[in-house]
């Protein structure tokens, strides 16, 4: 059984910052890439950053110099700094990992319950 867990997520007005954590957690053996994604009401599911496990990055455009996403590989964790937070930036932030939980097993991608984050103007 594989878990993952993100916290982090509250009510914050325009230009302040937040900080999302994740923890993955059950019968793990490697992670391969983590990310986040997030969905705004009435919006589809958008991919906001992506980490792999040497630490290579990948950021949506509109998030590129305001979020910085990184990982702590030994703890299974993977975070999501958000600064300059605009009220589009609302949304539930889902985090994802591609999981390989056994050495000859084959990677799956495991989903986060989300959490709400909610930027006023």
């Amino acid at each position: 059984q594989v878990q993952l867990v993100e916290s982090g997520g509250g009510l914050v007005q325009g230009g302040g910052s937040l900080r999302l954590s994740c923890a993955a957690s059950g019968s793990i053996f490697s992670i391969n890439r983590m990310g986040w994604y997030r969905q705004a009401p009435g919006k589809q599911r958008e991919l906001v950053a992506t980490i792999n496990s040497g630490s290579s990055t990948t950021y949506e455009d509109s998030v590129k110099s305001r979020f910085t996403i990184s990982r702590d590989n030994a703890k299974n964790m993977v975070y999501l700094q958000m600064n300059s937070l605009k009220p589009e930036d609302t949304g539930v932030y889902y985090c994802y990992g591609n999981i390989q939980r056994t050495e000859m097993g084959v990677s799956h991608v495991y989903w986060g319950q989300g959490t709400q984050v909610t930027v006023s103007s």
